[in-house]
């Protein structure tokens, strides 16, 4: 094999995302060779718990023979096929399964091909549905601090985390940002389960003064993950849908990171028993085989753009590989896993069993903050002072330290900031559990005592 080009400083020409590549002067890349149920095998035969489920994306573990398969037979038959003006069976199949899942008021589906895409789709179908039926003014977006949508433009637009934003705040159309929830260091003085979603007020406040350019509200529910798996409660949902619906402005559900059973339900939404304008979907979607993502939409936003092609209403947006027809069959088969398998009901012992493990593991360590759990996904905060959960500071980059242990020790548990998070993939047994929460747990002596 030839051997790739590099200069004297870094060690690969491969510029890698949300990487520091300095770092890789002293913290080699993990040279990853083949992957098995939950683990990753390096290229030295060192195996690697995947516990942050490569980028919250693989629900059935590495090379699932069902999902191979159903790859395999449709590689034979279709790879690709434009999808403007013609369709597939795979991609029929998986909106047909989708859309059984969903609420029915939500009985149109649009395809992209990763989350950041389905974003930007959804913002353009609100904007659009203005314009095509004289409510231009309509054109602003309302987010929540510590939201995250992805990281073109227009998602950097609605997103509230500063780290990704500072760089870019020149030349990203200005949006309306709210205070979020956070119930930990919560801004209304309430306590964790204690509370009916008095954080709302700031909601409120925003959308009643905005609302006459306010064309959509962007929300993660239940967990903003990437803000640091922040976890609020439903009734945050049931407040905003009412309010949205009484001042005419979309609530647009982004389920990419939270949907396919991490919250303990197929979808968030149905913890609150809300139905959002638009919903989007992504990750799991394919159980991490090919990137997939889809919005879910209303009959009256999609008859928003539906007339004659000269009224110039059409929703002119696409992507080369929308509905791919090899994602479409993994996703089509991931779905029947859910259904073959009751994976819903199945879960609940599982992240029940792993709830209980990180707690006996961090529960009553003096630099543990909260820990916090919803569904199949645990977050451990980490403070350096817990009068006041106060963090470290960052230049000690605490939580990456942990990282770098666990992973000598045989566990990819990637850290977001100070926060310890858990996202294995479904599969993972009881023992595996343990392992890996025992790692994590030696990991975290090794850095903090």
């Amino acid at each position: 094999m030839k051997t790739m080009k590099t200069d004297s400083k870094c060690p690969t020409n491969i510029w890698h995302p949300c990487t520091q590549m300095k770092d890789l002067e002293t913290h080699p890349l993990l040279e990853i060779e083949r992957g098995e149920g939950v683990y990753l095998i390096d290229r030295n035969g060192k195996r690697y718990i995947d516990a942050v489920s490569s980028w919250w994306v693989n629900l059935f573990g590495h090379c699932n023979p069902r999902l191979t398969n159903a790859l395999k037979k449709q590689a034979d038959r279709l790879e690709h096929v434009i999808f403007a003006g013609a369709t597939h069976k795979p991609a029929e199949e998986v909106a047909e399964g989708l859309l059984a899942l969903t609420p029915p008021e939500l009985n149109k589906i649009f395809f992209a091909d990763n989350g950041s895409s389905a974003v930007e789709s959804a913002m353009k179908m609100s904007y659009g549905y203005r314009r095509n039926t004289g409510s231009h003014r309509k054109n602003r977006y309302a987010f929540l601090t510590d939201g995250y949508h992805g990281e073109t433009l227009g998602c950097l637009s609605v997103c509230g985390e500063t780290l990704y934003t500072d760089l870019y705040g020149d030349i990203m159309i200005d949006n309306i940002k709210v205070l979020g929830p956070d119930c930990f260091r919560c801004p209304c003085g309430k306590k964790r389960g204690g509370c009916s979603a008095e954080c709302f007020s700031f909601m409120e406040k925003a959308l009643r003064e905005n609302a006459g350019i306010l064309t959509a509200v962007l929300i993660e529910p239940l967990i903003q993950c990437a803000g640091g798996f922040r976890m609020y409660p439903p009734e945050y949902l049931v407040k905003l849908r009412r309010l949205t619906t009484e001042l005419d402005i979309h609530l647009i559900f982004d389920e990419i990171a939270v949907g396919f059973g991490r919250t303990g339900t197929m979808f968030a939404l149905e913890q609150a028993g809300v139905c959002p304008d638009m919903l989007c979907l992504s990750k799991g979607i394919t159980s991490g085989y090919l990137p997939l993502s889809a919005v879910l939409t209303t009959d009256e936003i999609f008859y928003g753009f539906y007339d004659d092609y000269s009224a110039g209403k059409a929703f002119l947006h696409s992507h080369s590989y929308t509905g791919n027809p090899l994602a479409c069959s993994v996703a089509a088969e991931t779905l029947k896993i859910f259904r073959d398998e009751n994976v819903i009901e199945n879960n609940k012992p599982k992240f029940a069993h792993m709830r209980k493990c990180i707690e006996e593991a961090f529960g009553g360590h003096p630099n543990v903050g909260e820990i916090r759990h919803t569904g199949f996904v645990s977050a451990v905060e980490l403070v350096k002072n817990k009068e006041g959960n106060l963090p470290f500071e960052s230049g000690l980059r605490t939580g990456f330290q942990i990282y770098r242990k666990a992973v000598e020790k045989g566990a990819l548990l990637r850290n977001l900031g100070d926060i310890i998070y858990f996202m294995p993939p479904y599969i993972i047994s009881r023992d595996e559990t343990e392992t890996l929460v025992d790692i994590a747990r030696e990991s975290v002596k090794e850095v903090l005592g």
